[in-house]
């Protein structure tokens, strides 16, 4: 029996008292099997027309054609698109597929979803997530990761109108994917310690809501870690829920600053100077580890957390050779410079990265 929950849209007024508007998921699906109800969602969703189901092509198996059965006993048209990567010729791709579509489902792990986001928020069309994996907060977030040449870099997307999220099949992915999703989690601590930073020091606009659901998600998944196991649909429902709240907490800020600071800057780093970097939430947990010592805070109880979860905590355990971490800390700093962090204006030399990876174990 899955679980829902409805959020609405609505508008606030910011420190200057201009109004802006908080778009927020509609509805959120949650339960082993809720993935046969896709169709009745989207009956409910008021969706009419043709519905495209952009999937891979290993979701396509999993999940991609439960969703396209569900819809088509609802009576809906349906399409599939399949792309392997998250990239600006795979959101040309779905662009290019839109024509008479009243409605884009991202069906998979994390590049499908950030390719449909994009794709649907070009093209000025609702969106659904349908994820296979809980292993980032893209699942629900206003923001898609897509690569390019230099890496990756993340841009600005509307939030689903839906969230399906069959626990089930969740539950049935890598457990180094649930693992990833738990280390993007934790992050939130030392992204909110950041923000707090630039507030002070730049007086930088802050959303005391935001940062209180994003520390507050960070915080129960932590609590939670001895809970998540491997194969369980109750463990997968923590953590898929737990990352769609952080994406909330991001819609509510207006900015990814609730859970982005400068452990992803290390990561994003790490994408583009590592020869095979790891996962996002993998690198972003082993980046939270350094950035709060850095920002004086409890980083052994941080690390701890990742090893009850099984994530990882070491460049070894990343399969990174150590000069690449050093390197990514050399560099963090100058991923998103308008983002003031820890790292400051001028980061770290090389010889305080290097010190720092070797005092927190990572190296």
């Amino acid at each position: 029996m899955g679980v829902m929950i409805k959020f609405i849209v609505f508008q606030e007024r910011d420190d200057k008292m201009d109004f802006r508007k908080i778009q927020l998921p509609r509805e959120i699906h949650t339960g082993a099997g809720v993935i046969t109800e896709t169709g009745a969602i989207c009956k409910d969703l008021k969706v009419e027309g043709k519905a495209l189901i952009v999937t891979g092509p290993r979701t396509i198996k999993i999940a991609g054609e439960k969703a396209i059965e569900s819809l088509q006993s609802e009576g809906y048209d349906v399409e599939c698109v399949t792309i392997d990567k998250a990239s600006k010729n795979s959101v040309l791709e779905v662009q290019d597929a839109l024509d008479d579509v009243s409605i884009v489902l991202g069906v998979g792990g994390g590049k499908v979803i950030d390719t449909a986001k994009l794709a649907s928020t070009r093209a000025e069309m609702h969106f659904i997530s349908v994820p296979t994996a809980a292993s980032h907060d893209g699942i629900a977030s206003p923001r898609a990761s897509i690569k390019n040449e230099g890496g990756s870099v993340s841009l600005k997307a509307k939030p689903p109108i839906g969230v399906i999220a069959d626990t089930k099949i969740i539950s049935q992915a890598p457990f180094r994917l649930l693992a990833a999703g738990c280390g993007d989690i934790i992050s939130n601590h030392t992204s909110i310690l950041d923000w707090k930073l630039a507030h002070r020091l730049l007086n930088e606009y802050f959303s005391d809501s935001a940062a209180a659901l994003s520390l507050m998600t960070s915080e129960m998944t932590i609590k939670s870690a001895d809970a998540i196991k491997e194969g369980l649909t109750e463990s997968a429902g923590l953590v898929v829920k737990a990352l769609i709240s952080s994406g909330i907490a991001i819609s509510i800020a207006g900015t990814s600053r609730p859970a982005s600071g400068s452990e992803h800057k290390f990561s994003h780093a790490l994408d583009i100077v590592a020869p095979k970097p790891a996962l996002h939430g993998e690198q972003c947990g082993v980046g939270t580890i350094m950035m709060m010592y850095l920002h004086g805070g409890d980083w052994k109880f941080i690390r701890d957390t990742l090893k009850t979860i099984k994530a990882p905590t070491t460049a070894k355990e990343l399969g990174i050779e150590p000069e690449y971490i050093i390197e990514a800390l050399t560099k963090a700093h100058t991923i998103r410079k308008e983002r003031y962090t820890i790292l400051g204006d001028r980061g770290l030399t090389r010889e305080s990265a290097e010190a720092l990876a070797t005092t927190t174990g990572v190296i």
